[in-house]
């Protein structure tokens, strides 16, 4: 998504992403380029950060006429803000949930209700803690658990990297049982990831997101990590896939946390977002340690695996069925379980849902 985050792949051991060099009309001018191998079996693009870089790059490039993706997998390797109630700096974890978590109605903190325990409540409700009474549709976005399984399986045979400053600040958070899962590391790890364009941090926040990853996917979601991109990213890539310009079962939602979204006891949360970041470091080197391990997983048994397709045993796709099946979160699907469907009667997804036949 930015600059060090692409860096952790520049002058790697394991292969050369920059001996082809594509500019990409509709990209980011901070990021013109998609960068290749030789063979262009692998590649690496930066979208710019935010949801509407990420949405804008990722469209561009289904558009572009320069690749074909149609059996492409996708790692999205990035770093993010953790929770220490559940994962600790320097960890890498795998989401099977992408949450929108900001898209919501919000009070300013001086003027919540005095009976609300947030500033945050769903659109179209009247309260924290209700389920939305309006969806837009990108709110959730489920992957390809069997796929995660996989890249989880790879990730872990990687030695991660760590530093002393890191091990320090984990230290702080060992004095709350409540954050022990905080003062480990590091780990790879399965969790979900909470996107939101505000860089936020605090305890009030920390729990109202929790709150409503829990709410948004049916009590399923586990809250670890946050940033500031992926389901604009996962949107795009469905759209996408709505006419098979993309399998949407080959997305892998990797991201490794480089600060937590809370203090320590006894710190105020200004310091926490505004002071040093000992785990930027570790959490940069770990996207690439980890990562490689997964796109050396996929590419080395690409024939015999990874070629055909890993056949998702979940649910996978947005809250309204776009793609087919039936979430077990959101309104459930519009679609009656179908996907959406042409105005010629023809749905653009076939197969690859659970429940749904060929």
């Amino acid at each position: 998504m930015f600059t060090n985050e692409a860096g952790a792949w520049v002058d790697i051991p394991e292969f050369n992403l920059f001996e082809q060099n594509i500019t990409v009309p509709g990209f980011s001018p901070l990021f013109p380029d998609v960068h290749c191998t030789g063979d262009g079996s692998v590649c690496l693009l930066t979208t710019g950060e935010a949801e509407i870089n990420a949405a804008s790059t990722i469209s561009s490039l289904l558009h572009s006429r320069s690749f074909n993706l149609t059996a492409t997998y996708f790692l999205i390797a990035g770093i993010a803000g953790v929770n220490p109630k559940v994962a600790s700096i320097g960890d890498v974890a795998f989401a099977k949930y992408a949450v929108q978590v900001a898209l919501q109605y919000e009070f300013d903190a001086r003027e919540i209700p005095a009976d609300f325990p947030t500033g945050y409540f769903p659109q179209g409700s009247t309260a924290p803690g209700q389920l939305p009474g309006q969806w837009y549709g990108t709110e959730v976005f489920e992957v390809n658990d069997a796929l995660r399984q996989l890249a989880f399986s790879y990730a872990r045979t990687a030695t991660l990297n760590d530093t002393q400053e890191a091990q320090l600040t984990r230290d702080q958070y060992g004095n709350l049982t409540s954050f022990a899962a905080g003062a480990q590391g590091p780990n790879v790890v399965l969790c979900d990831t909470a996107t939101s364009d505000v860089y936020w941090s605090g305890n009030f926040l920390g729990a109202a997101f929790e709150n409503t990853t829990q709410l948004f996917t049916n009590g399923s979601g586990v809250y670890c990590t946050t940033q500031q991109e992926d389901n604009a990213t996962l949107n795009a890539l469905m759209r996408g896939a709505l006419f098979h310009l993309v399998d949407f079962a080959r997305i892998i939602v990797m991201r490794s946390a480089s600060d937590f979204d809370r203090p320590y006891s006894g710190e105020s949360g200004l310091a926490n977002l505004l002071g040093d970041a000992p785990g930027f470091e570790p959490s940069v080197l770990n996207l690439h340690l980890a990562g490689v391990k997964v796109v050396q997983g996929i590419v080395g048994e690409w024939d015999d695996k990874f070629a055909a397709g890993i056949e998702p045993t979940n649910y996978i796709g947005d809250v309204f069925g776009s793609l087919g099946g039936e979430p077990d979160f959101g309104p459930g699907s519009i679609f009656a379980g179908k996907g959406v469907v042409s105005s010629e009667g023809r749905g653009p997804w076939r197969g690859r849902q659970k429940g749904i036949k060929n």
